[in-house]
């Protein structure tokens, strides 16, 4: 994360000698804490990350919160509100995080309602049935756990701890989605055929959730 940051960074914006200590602690794998001396690039790359985590949290809500009042069974209700309770809570922790680095909350939320910040794309796509939700929560939130374990090592401290308790929900969520589809899988003929339908309408958007290949990435 520090050397994307520094693409940003134009020589003379931060002192050399601090820069030089800087990139020592990152070697050495210490915390970088919010008390700390850190380049502008740096932080000004946390807070997007952080920020555009953050919203993509909250955002991530509003597929599943229309299948609340629609869940099969109250044991599927109740799974997936504490699902949804999960992911406003993460959402939480990331803005607090983005907070230590001076950014406030009340702009991250303006920026968002803007369209000037951006969240993960894959939640613009509907769930048009319970299969839907079961396709998600497997392979959307299986696709999240695998962009985030690295983030638990991240050097920022808030932004590292915080990643630890997340990844640990998000593995109830991915498995709460594998069981809703396993179930519909062994299910009547229809049911079957609803879970396939799902898997293929789902299975390209989760994939480009690991973004381009480096060399297209303009980041």
């Amino acid at each position: 994360m520090y050397s994307q940051g520094l693409r940003d960074s134009k020589a003379g914006d931060d002192p050399r000698e601090l820069l030089e200590a800087f990139q020592k602690r990152i070697d050495n794998e210490e915390k970088i804490e919010p008390r700390d001396w850190m380049p502008q690039a740096y932080r000004k790359t946390l807070i997007r990350q952080i920020s555009q985590h953050a919203h993509s949290e909250i955002v991530g809500q509003l597929p599943e919160a229309n299948w609340v009042t629609r869940a099969p069974t109250l044991k599927r209700k109740l799974i997936l509100l504490a699902k949804i309770q999960d992911e406003a809570g993460h959402g939480l922790y990331l803005y607090s995080a983005a907070e230590t680095l001076g950014e406030s909350r009340h702009k991250m939320f303006a920026d968002l309602l803007s369209g000037k910040a951006k969240y993960s794309s894959i939640f613009n796509y509907p769930t048009l049935n319970w299969a839907d939700v079961g396709a998600v929560g497997w392979l959307v939130d299986g696709a999240a756990i695998m962009n985030q374990v690295a983030l638990c090592r991240t050097s920022y401290g808030p932004y590292s701890r915080s990643m630890v308790r997340i990844c640990k929900e998000e593995s109830f969520h991915q498995r709460q989605g594998y069981d809703i589809m396993i179930k519909m899988a062994k299910g009547t003929a229809q049911q079957k055929a609803m879970a396939q339908e799902a898997l293929n309408r789902v299975w390209w958007p989760a994939l480009m959730m690991f973004g381009p290949s480096d060399k297209d990435s303009t980041h």
